[in-house]
């Protein structure tokens, strides 16, 4: 297998070739940096996380990849994947997991000591987080706890404390997960009654809907109760009246719940996520 084969084989393992997981593991992270910084995060800073955010979520799809090398082949949607195919050995995506998050650990030397402290949990969430699906009624809340905790990070890298604000913006992150990884569940749910997987979909059941509506009325009321915290303005509530428009629309996509439009509003999460982090960062610009 040439290199250039080898290195593909990496991008589809890592999906770097599908940027979704990194953009709704990115939003929050930045939301924590934007508003620890008040506006003005330490460039060195934010460009540590933004780079450390990419290695860390590619670290985190090689080590899911090798949890669920057993159950992808049974999927079609997944069936193809590096390691379930045997294109890529699993010790071959531990090596390339243990990499990436030693990349990432050492992205962050330059920063103070409550933020290394910090990193182990948030690496040991990451790494966990595949096999919760074996036991867990609902893995995304699990998820949504590993793809926030950029935001306590993110303040204690620059103020050297994680306040209230950060863990209820962590929170919001938590029922913003729940929603959009359930409405990708959905997409499978009929595989993973079969081989046996748990997540929300098959939780909520039929009422599925209804739960997704809800965490993402839950993700806005804790997003509007930490910008009244810290007095954040119009600029920011307008942001998650946007997001909130975004969510509704999300409604009209899985109410039907096909495949393809469940998946689709997962993917356009990715602009709820932005929506919020416009109406922080338009707060901060100069009146």
């Amino acid at each position: 297998m040439s290199l250039s084969e080898r290195l593909a084989l990496y991008a589809g393992l890592t999906r770097l070739n599908r940027p979704i997981g990194i953009l709704l593991l990115l939003w929050p992270t930045l939301w924590g940096l934007w508003i620890a910084g008040s506006g003005h995060p330490p460039w060195h800073i934010a460009a540590i996380f933004i780079l450390g955010t990419i290695l860390m979520r590619s670290a985190g799809c090689a080590i899911n990849d090798y949890a669920d090398r057993d159950f992808d082949r049974h999927v079609k949607r997944t069936r193809e994947r590096p390691v379930t195919s045997g294109k890529v050995a699993p010790r071959e995506a531990l090596w390339l997991a243990s990499g990436l998050a030693l990349a990432a650990f050492l992205l962050i030397q330059p920063l103070n000591g409550l933020t290394l402290l910090l990193s182990v949990p948030a690496a040991l969430l990451a790494a966990s987080y595949p096999f919760t699906k074996r036991f867990f009624a609902i893995p995304q809340a699990y998820l949504g706890i590993a793809f926030g905790f950029g935001i306590p990070m993110a303040f204690a890298a620059q103020l050297e404390a994680v306040p209230p604000i950060a863990w209820l913006l962590l929170l919001a992150n938590v029922f913003w997960c729940i929603a959009y990884d359930t409405e990708y569940a959905m997409v499978d749910r009929d595989d993973d009654i079969r081989i046996g997987l748990r997540s929300s979909a098959l939780l909520f059941g039929k009422h599925d809907l209804q739960a997704v509506m809800a965490c993402y009325a839950l993700a806005l009321a804790l997003l509007a109760a930490a910008g009244g915290m810290i007095g954040l303005g119009v600029a920011y509530y307008a942001g998650l009246l946007a997001a909130a428009g975004i969510a509704g629309y999300h409604y009209t996509l899985i109410r039907g719940r096909q495949r393809e439009a469940c998946f689709k509003a997962f993917l356009h999460n990715n602009w709820f996520g932005a929506s919020v982090f416009a109406g922080i960062a338009l707060n901060y610009l100069p009146s």
